[in-house]
């Protein structure tokens, strides 16, 4: 009878937790707990981070093999393996169609006739991206490789699913932590963005009113995806999955003749695919692999990211009311990241404390959604050269 309880207990989780790496375990459930508190009392990304908490929950506690990760030799190459619930659930995150979807739904929800209306404001989207390229460098610098340097980089841009793309093809051992830094930035976009608007613009720059856009015919906006998605591909081929499922994703939307297909793409397709990513990434974050010191060094370099990415969006706007004589409010500057539509509205909050007649939310939305596609674009040149 001991020894079947023995037994009983040396196979149960509370066994695990005893051991060495016990406190690992310990503090992941924390943080799993933590994020799921943000999610649901906070409203902090909860559409993502409910799934993600949720998952991390239950690979953090031992022995439930949800998740199980392993390499086999086949033919004298090495292949990575992955079984258990989520692990099969995670090949669609390996093989990049979870994010490609999710772009598939963010295209079929995203108007892009504030774009369209002021074709500029694509630049001040590029503005942002520089962010991207300047934490690369620093990510070098700290004796990260190339791959895992582009996958850090790229939290810059604010644009999750970009994030998970690249950095479950260049490097999926840094996935877990890249994906939540990506996230949990994209949710404080209400609180990091304001300091850095009110540091780098003067009150009488906020203050500067914006004509109203002009209209964007039908027809322009048909014409937008597929420009775009030609163009971009043809130059860029590695950014084909993103931008093409981007493109094909709002062209349904702006044809109107399938309206189920709006609906699917932008809801239930969106939302289901939305689950299976949150539960996959949640699953890479088992305490014995997320719990290193790079993973604080990727979260603050992704801080350090999103943080240069708002100023360079700033600067850039200032930078081309120096050669225009219609006077764009720098605020819209910090909307280039590709934090959609949060960035946006918090230009327009920022503007109205400024002015209270500031209407800037279209004109912000310009440099957000060009921001989604420059994003796009950077981690198609990353994918292309470490790929």
């Amino acid at each position: 009878m001991i020894d079947i309880l023995n037994k009983l207990f040396e196979s149960s989780g509370l066994y695990s937790f005893l051991g060495t790496d016990g406190w690992k375990y310990i503090v992941m459930i924390i943080i799993a707990l933590t994020l799921l508190y943000l999610a649901i009392f906070k409203k902090f990304e909860p559409y993502l981070l409910i799934p993600i908490g949720f998952a991390m929950l239950l690979v953090n506690i031992p022995g439930t093999n949800l998740f199980v990760k392993e390499t086999i030799v086949d033919n004298g190459q090495e292949i990575t393996k992955y079984t258990g619930l989520f692990g099969y659930l995670y090949y669609g995150v390996s093989f990049g169609i979870y994010p490609s979807l999710i772009f598939l739904g963010i295209g079929a929800t995203t108007d892009f006739g504030p774009l369209l209306a002021r074709p500029k404001s694509m630049l001040l989207g590029a503005a942002a991206q520089i962010g991207i390229f300047i934490t690369f460098l620093g990510a070098i610098l700290f004796n990260f490789t190339g791959p895992e340097a582009a996958s850090i980089g790229i939290i810059g841009g604010a644009d999750g699913p970009t994030a998970i793309l690249l950095s479950s093809q260049l490097a999926p051992h840094l996935l877990g932590a890249i994906s939540i830094a990506a996230y949990s930035y994209m949710a404080l976009v209400p609180i990091i963005q304001p300091p850095l608007v009110k540091a780098f613009t003067s009150k009488k720059e906020r203050m500067i009113e914006m004509t109203q856009l002009r209209e964007v015919s039908k027809k322009e906006k048909i014409l937008f995806p597929l420009i775009v998605a030609v163009i971009t591909i043809v130059l860029i081929p590695s950014s084909a999955p993103i931008i093409g499922m981007l493109m094909l994703g709002n062209l349904i939307k702006e044809s109107g003749v399938v309206p189920n297909l709006i609906s699917a793409s932008g809801k239930t397709i969106l939302y289901t695919v939305t689950i299976l990513l949150g539960i996959s990434i949640g699953a890479t974050t088992q305490a014995t692999n997320f719990l290193k010191a790079e993973t604080l060094m990727i979260i603050g370099l992704g801080l350090f990211a999103f943080i240069v990415a708002t100023i360079f969006g700033i600067l850039g706007a200032k930078l081309m009311n120096l050669f225009s004589k219609e006077k764009i409010n720098p605020i819209i500057g910090a909307a280039g990241v590709s934090a959609v539509p949060m960035a946006a509205r918090v230009a327009m909050k920022e503007g109205k404390l400024a002015n209270p007649n500031n209407y800037l939310l279209m004109h912000a939305m310009g440099p957000n959604v060009a921001g989604v596609i420059g994003s796009a674009i950077a981690a198609g040149l990353l994918l292309s050269y470490f790929g």
